[in-house]
């Protein structure tokens, strides 16, 4: 599901997908490669990497299948393709880390159920002091 162009918002299941592509170490390998290098043909992923075309090849077609790289024709040769990373999806994909990863997300922690529910206004400590003075 590839990550519309030009936007930087995306849902939980294109995060999920991008998540998923990105997670094989390989995959993840690649992409850090064409972050740093921007434009490259499978051959030199294959001589930057020490990994075989085919296997190269199957992780490109995840990557572009999740929408975060693109492949571009040689306009003289159509032999080659070049890789690149999808700039919108990758600004895409930093928004919605950032957004989804954020700390801020979590709210305050007020169980309603349990020893630890907050009951009729009192807090855990004071029922627990009431209730060693009932035992007595």
């Amino acid at each position: 599901m590839p990550v519309p162009p030009t936007t930087h918002v995306i849902t939980l299941d294109t995060l999920g997908t991008c998540l998923r592509a990105l997670s094989e170490p390989r995959r993840l390998l690649i992409f850090d490669v064409l972050l740093q290098r921007g434009v490259v043909c499978n051959c030199e992923l294959g001589v930057a990497l020490d990994m075989a075309p085919n296997l190269i090849s199957h992780h490109l077609t995840v990557l572009r299948e999740a929408g975060l790289v693109q492949a571009a024709r040689d306009p003289h040769d159509a032999r080659w393709v070049y890789y690149s990373v999808n700039r919108d999806a990758l600004a895409a994909l930093h928004a919605a880390c950032t957004a989804f990863f954020d700390p801020q997300r979590i709210p305050p922690h007020h169980p309603a159920c349990g020893s630890t529910a907050d009951v009729a206004g009192s807090t855990i400590t004071e029922r627990a002091g009431s209730s060693s003075r009932e035992a007595r």
